[in-house]
């Protein structure tokens, strides 16, 4: 019987963490353990190594997934793992798991089979402690305005145009709408509110995207958390919560390190989910394993639809990065879902959904061509898969003029991704990237909606309900007209509706609000039904979770 994720994990032989760093050509005095096999790494390293040139940069994103996802995480460490093996100067850096999904749907998010980052378990529960520094954050900007009502509210704020909501890492659909301020006079100002989850908290897009920590204060002070009845924003600034969120996030600014299961090392740092928020890992770790490393493989999460999206027009535009290359994974269960095929037996041979379904890998490859980045097609096997539709696949993929790789680095680690590697050193060394965004700064707010939609999903056209048509044109007059869009809209299609599959045609994207996340540096447009605190299953992952006597875990997969 073949051996669980949470299996392969536990039985690794994992080296001490000095010695990943010392590999990855970190000192000993920019290392901040946490025990044996995890650590952080001071900020100073990028100061020590600021004349060095960067290494080149891979994205691996994916086609839409399916609901139990299709190893995006598994083919980012496996082409890692497979770099290294190869002698190369190689590092991956992934975003850090939310304890919503794991507990709820995925029960874990750190690659899986002999592609792992470990350790498996510290990593997809408490970690060092970020996702809890980011979520302590963003509630005491909430309690200080709260405060600052209950004492007065010198400000003036409109307890009516409030937008700062609190938030919490695990999903709970009874507190999308709350009240708060209950218990007469010592219990606050009552009012409505709600709770997102931490994953989308503008605090965590900061985290990821500030580059040290005066902008990370800088970017806190720009938060906007509501108006005053005459619509002038109230800022993180004016509460003065600048100084006491930065203290809660100074240990958490700083990349973690760990190590694959074969050794090599991998930055797991920041955490923002990709449909709701910009989906990448934190800028500073990209940027410290750019200089340590001559290859370095992130991932983004979801589809190019979303975390690809976002991570070439929001995180590369903020950070100035430019990729070298991108890696599209795909799997023959969600190119199956894409056709038509059986859902409920996503692995029963099926050409005809083959056929059919490829049409949703090929707009993915143009998502990724149109911002000028060369890519190759991996398609990530499953035990199930037989070769006969693989090779199929491969044809009709390699048939758009992309290359394609079947990987199994699940079952075999480096082994099983050594020709995808090889694949991807030949796109980066061949110097074809023209990278580039996909609208600039000074267009509008709306057309850059539009231009997404388009471009992207392939959209006719877009339909600003009145709340967001009046929130954009606001944002607009308030000077915030120049920001990129972080659109959240849901993974499972390219429309805006979770139902519609494939490669969709004649369809419009519905935009029913918008709101500026002004530290973060970008405007958050919702569209369709998109909920920014997730809900629980009918199943959850949690209730098949559990501890034995001597601390051995189960039920994380």
């Amino acid at each position: 019987m073949a051996l669980s994720n949470i299996e392969i994990a536990q039985k690794a032989q994992l080296k001490d963490i000095r010695e990943i760093a010392e590999v990855a050509g970190i000192r000993d005095d920019e290392l901040e353990c946490y025990g044996r096999n995890k650590a952080k790494v001071d900020l100073g390293v990028l100061r020590r190594l600021a004349d060095k040139p960067d290494g080149r940069l891979v994205l691996v994103t994916a086609v839409t997934p399916t609901l139990t996802g299709e190893g995006k995480s598994t083919v980012t460490v496996g082409l890692g793992q497979a770099l290294h093996a190869m002698g190369k100067r190689a590092m991956i850096c992934l975003r850090e798991p939310s304890l919503g999904p794991c507990f709820g749907m995925k029960g874990g998010a750190c690659g899986g089979g002999y592609s792992q980052v470990v350790p498996m378990e510290d990593i997809n529960l408490h970690f060092t402690g970020d996702i809890h520094a980011v979520t302590a954050a963003h509630n005491l900007l909430a309690c200080l305005l709260d405060n600052h009502l209950h004492w007065g509210n010198d400000l003036g704020v409109d307890i009516r145009r409030i937008t700062w909501t609190r938030v919490q890492d695990v999903c709970d659909r009874s507190l999308r709408d709350v009240l708060v301020g209950l218990g007469g006079a010592n219990g606050g100002i009552p009012r409505e509110t709600s709770f997102r989850i931490t994953a989308a908290s503008e605090v965590m897009a900061i985290l990821c995207l500030a580059g040290g920590i005066e902008d990370l204060k800088s970017r806190l002070a720009k938060i906007i958390v509501g108006y005053t009845s005459d619509r002038a924003p109230v800022t993180a600034a004016d509460l003065k919560a600048t100084g006491g969120m930065a203290l809660l996030l100074k240990d958490a600014l700083k990349p973690n390190l760990v190590q694959t299961l074969e050794g090599s090392p991998a930055f797991v740092h920041g955490g923002p989910f990709a449909n709701i928020a910009h989906g990448c890992n934190s800028v500073l770790a990209t940027r410290t394993a750019l200089k340590l490393a001559d290859y370095v493989i992130t991932e983004a999460g979801f589809g190019s639809d979303l975390g690809a999206e976002k991570f070439f027009n929001i995180k590369c535009r903020a950070a100035g990065l430019r990729p070298s290359a991108a890696v599209l994974a795909c799997t023959l269960k969600a190119v199956k879902r894409s056709g038509g095929g059986d859902e409920k037996n996503p692995h029963a041979p099926d050409t005809h959904a083959i056929r059919a379904g490829v049409a949703n890998v090929h707009a993915h490859i143009d998502n990724l061509r149109q911002h000028g980045v060369p890519v190759v097609v991996a398609v990530n096997r499953f035990g199930q898969d037989s070769d006969d539709e693989l090779s199929l696949l491969c044809e009709l993929v390699e048939a758009h003029g992309a290359p394609c790789e079947v990987t199994d680095g699940f079952a075999e680690g480096s082994r099983g991704a050594m020709r995808l590697a090889e694949r991807v050193l030949e796109l980066v060394d061949s110097s074809s990237a023209n990278f580039h965004t996909l609208y600039p700064d000074e267009m509008g707010l709306t057309e850059k909606v539009e231009t997404i939609a388009t471009r992207v999903y392939g959209a006719d056209g877009v339909d600003f309900l009145p709340a967001a048509a009046r929130a954009l044109s606001r944002l607009e007059e308030l000077g915030l007209g120049r920001l990129p869009v972080c659109m959240a809209k849901t993974q499972y299609s390219l429309t805006d509706d979770p139902k519609i599959v494939g490669r969709p045609r004649g369809f419009r994207i519905t935009v029913r609000d918008a709101y500026p996340s002004t530290g973060a540096g970008f405007v958050v447009c919702l569209t369709g039904e998109v909920m920014t605190m997730p809900a629980m299953s009918r199943t959850p992952a949690a209730i098949g979770m559990d501890i034995a006597e001597d601390g051995t875990i189960t039920g994380l997969f």
